[in-house]
């Protein structure tokens, strides 16, 4: 299985997310960081992008 690095914007919105999440009071702060972590297991559960799976 072959893995990629994250490509150049994937990581700048990542940073840009992360900087909003940091803004935020605390208590808000564990809510949004819940939901990023939702939205990226979901991601890698989908698997690569652009590939299909192989047997």
């Amino acid at each position: 299985m072959e893995q990629t690095a994250p490509q150049d914007d994937e990581q700048e919105d990542l940073l840009s997310t992360l900087e909003v999440i940091e803004a935020q009071p605390l208590a808000s702060r564990a809510a949004a960081y819940e939901g990023l972590h939702d939205a990226i297991a979901r991601r890698l559960e989908s698997g690569p992008a652009g590939t299909s799976a192989q047997s």
